[in-house]
């Protein structure tokens, strides 16, 4: 997504949920039942509230012996009813024998995680773990106990396919739910299959299949086309694909089902493919004009009989693919949507009526970022049957009262720490801690929930685990405390180097506030088209460091400093290339003044030193990401060209994946529409590859204006990037190097 904070594209974020055990009983048979016609086994709806309802063998069991194969058959899992309708867990045991029991099967993974954390130093995330354990699991002192403090615990952004990694396959998704159970949400976004649902719509409402699967775009762009932004680039789809895609978005939602967590489906809010009124006799649509240099589909305006019968199929074709769900994700006119003619009230009074007449228990969630919701939405629907789910809590100072923005409608506290998928460590830790606390243990509160909403996943481990304990800490949560039995958790032992390294970290990346008017970490140079006075990366980015580089650089030889028993981690490697990583990310801001400096002087022996030691510092800092297997552009070049039927389609995929990383979309997109590097980050293949070629072609063309005293000429830079992006010199897929080792060299360079 892109979020314009200061301008014209508003913004993303997630959306969230009801718990599957609050659906009507429709819903929940329906959701039981395998979609027809579709092989795989049927969906099992979660375990009752009994206390004697055995799950030593259920979905908890099973996700126990994914993560841990040694020890799954030392833990029991046993069901235990909410307390006053909260989430409730328990772990007790004497070594060896652990008992675990919980509200749902998500809940008990909740309490065993917290347990591996406080009891057995152990931890797994998405980015990184520390997962060796003794033969016997320790026994539990007394009990280890939580009971939410929230009713929705939702995860994933609206983007979050695209940046996150739209070529993923069950293996990755699998893992990736079993890491949410562990750190207890109940709601999660799914958009994966969504295009089939769309394709079967319109085929029923006018138009071919080839039509159709022209209007989809390709897998890395779909979010966008869902949010109502664009459509087409990057496609078209193969009815092979949409298959695929279809068979992993229905593994996905069964997956949540069994372990008691809400599949949160995309609703309908009236977008429809072109020429629709002419194929579709009395419709009316709205055009909805440019977004960012692409044409915006056209809205079917909800008040027809037209819109009736296109969300009437909608969800029935929904329902029959992936079965129901009791929330709905949808955001009216989103990112510049214009309702033209239509009033916006009767518009929503319109799509709250399609959702209740296909679900009718169902709750609608909307995203909260900037002025949406509009008031017009909130003042024409059932207030009680929504949940704005908040993008911007800790982002804007000026905002301090969400009962009175939103007329006392149910929100979820929300973060949306990432944009684009850039590397940056940081988040405003202290912002969550103190609002969510006071917000919700105000008089009259409506906070219901927690939305965990980086636009991109998968990074910022310790941003994840602190953000997620928010809901099951009585009381304030204490940060300092928290980020002392951080890295005893991380790292297996305590530390005294590890405990340094994490308290520079909570004083500066983890440090900041949304008095700046920021919610992420500021992007690195590295990735920015060329300019000396550039000052971010991506177009809506901070433009300088919201912390002291200095004060930071100390963490790098804490970390180095652990003690050797701790540095066999998963997560060990990972922070230390994440650190390292940021270290020499944060050179280019200091570097790029002085390079600036001396060709405003004119200064050419010194422009070519200084130019000499930014391409030095790229080249060291393609190798400190080379360590990581995150971190490779040939991963995600790899995936995606592993969901291609033929040759030609792989190709296409490939151009899909690469092309939202760098240039985005079309020229008007990348240039005037500022999309090019909204989803730069620090990967191993960029920086080597485009980056670099930017910067020395800029480098290059600078030192000749010098020597020949003449202005540099223009670098057509779309051009320069879009041939990059369609031919490129291939990229490993597997890591390379010793991180300790390039960590080391990080560490001597800084000095």
């Amino acid at each position: 997504m892109h979020i314009a904070r200061r301008s014209v594209l508003g913004a993303l974020a997630g959306s969230a949920a009801l718990g599957t055990l609050g659906a009507s009983p429709a819903e929940a048979a329906a959701s039981a039942q395998p979609p027809p016609g579709v092989p795989g086994t049927p969906l099992v709806p979660p375990a009752p509230d009994r206390p004697d309802a055995p799950t030593a063998a259920g979905p908890a069991a099973a996700a126990l012996a994914r993560l841990f194969p040694r020890h799954h058959r030392q833990v029991t899992f046993r069901t235990i009813p909410r307390r006053s309708g909260a989430d409730v867990y328990r772990v007790t045991g004497q070594a060896g024998r652990i008992l675990v029991e919980g509200s749902t099967p998500a809940v008990q993974l909740t309490g065993f995680h917290r347990y591996l954390r406080d009891v057995a130093h152990a931890h797994v995330s998405w980015a990184g773990e520390r997962t060796a354990l003794p033969a016997t699991l320790p026994a539990v002192r007394g009990s280890v106990t939580a009971e939410a403090n929230v009713r929705h615990r939702f995860a994933l952004n609206d983007t979050n396919d695209g940046y996150t990694g739209p070529y993923r396959d069950w293996a990755y998704w699998e893992r990736e739910i079993d890491i949410l159970a562990l750190h207890g949400y109940n709601e999660v976004l799914v958009y994966a299959g969504a295009d089939e649902v769309y394709r079967r719509t319109f085929i029923e409402h006018g138009y071919t299949d080839a039509e159709c699967r022209n209007w989809v775009p390709g897998p890395a762009h779909q979010p966008w086309w869902l949010m109502q932004n664009m459509s087409a680039f990057g496609g078209p789809v193969s009815r092979a694909l949409l298959d695929r895609r279809t068979a992993l978005a229905q593994r996905i939602t069964r997956r949540l089902r069994e372990l008691g967590i809400t599949p949160v489906l995309p609703g309908y809010s009236g977008t429809v493919p072109p020429d629709f009124a002419r194929r579709n006799k009395g419709a009316r649509t709205v055009p909805q004009g440019d977004w960012a240099g692409f044409r915006r589909p056209d809205w079917l305006d909800p008040r027809t009989a037209h819109f009736s019968r296109v969300a009437r199929t909608y969800y029935r074709v929904q329902q029959e693919l992936y079965g129901a769900s009791s929330m709905y994700k949808i955001d009216l006119l989103h990112e510049g949507g214009t309702p033209g003619p239509v009033p916006v009230s009767a518009a929503a009074k319109a799509v709250e009526k399609a959702l209740r007449t296909a679900h009718p228990g169902a709750t609608w969630a909307i995203l909260g970022w900037q002025t949406n919701p509009r008031r017009e939405i909130l003042d024409a629907v059932d207030r009680s049957r929504m949940l704005v789910l908040d993008g911007i809590p800790d982002h804007y100072p000026r905002v301090t009262d969400r009962e009175k923005d939103w007329g006392g409608t149910p929100y979820a506290f929300g973060t949306i720490w990432n944009f684009g998928g850039h590397t940056a460590m940081g988040a405003n830790t202290r912002d969550w801690v103190s609002l969510f606390h006071q917000w919700r243990t105000k008089k009259g509160s409506a906070l219901r929930g927690i939305a965990l909403m980086p636009e991109a996943a998968d990074n910022n481990p310790a941003a994840f685990a602190l953000f997620s304990d928010l809901a099951w800490t009585k009381g304030r949560l204490d940060v300092e405390d928290w980020f002392a039995r951080w890295p005893v958790q991380r790292y297996g032992a305590a530390d005294p180097n590890a405990r340094r390294a994490w308290d520079v970290l909570r004083r500066t990346a983890y440090g900041t506030t949304r008095a700046d008017g920021w919610s992420e970490a500021a992007d690195g140079l590295f990735g920015a088209r060329p300019d000396l006075a550039v000052n971010r990366a991506a177009a809506w980015s901070p433009r300088q460091l919201r912390y002291d580089a200095a004060a930071f650089d100390e963490a790098l030889p804490a970390l180095l400093a652990v003690a050797p028993a701790l540095r066999g981690s998963s997560a060990y490697r990972y922070d230390l290339m994440d650190v390292a990583r940021q270290c020499v990310s944060n050179r280019s801001r200091l570097l790029l003044p002085r390079i600036k400096a001396a060709y405003d002087a004119g200064d050419r022996a010194r422009f070519r030193t200084l130019t000499r030691q930014w391409l030095d510092w790229m080249t060291l800092l393609e190798e400190t990401v080379a360590t990581s297997e995150r971190h490779l552009l040939g991963r995600w070049i790899a995936e995606a060209r592993a969901w291609g039927g033929t040759a030609a389609e792989r190709d296409r995929l490939e151009h899909d994946a690469v092309s939202l990383l760098t240039v985005w979309g079309p020229r008007a997109s990348a240039d005037a529409g500022k999309l090019h590097d909204y989803a730069n980050r620090e990967w191993a293949g960029l920086v080597g590859g485009l980056y670099r070629l930017r910067w020395k072609t800029y480098f290059t063309e600078l030192e000749a204006a010098l020597a020949a005293r003449r202005k540099p000429k223009p670098i057509d830079w779309y051009a320069l990037e879009d041939g990059w992006t369609r031919k490129r010199p291939a990229s490993p897929a597997k890591p390379s190097g010793d991180i300790v080792a390039v960590a080391r060299k990080v560490a001597t360079r800084l000095t």
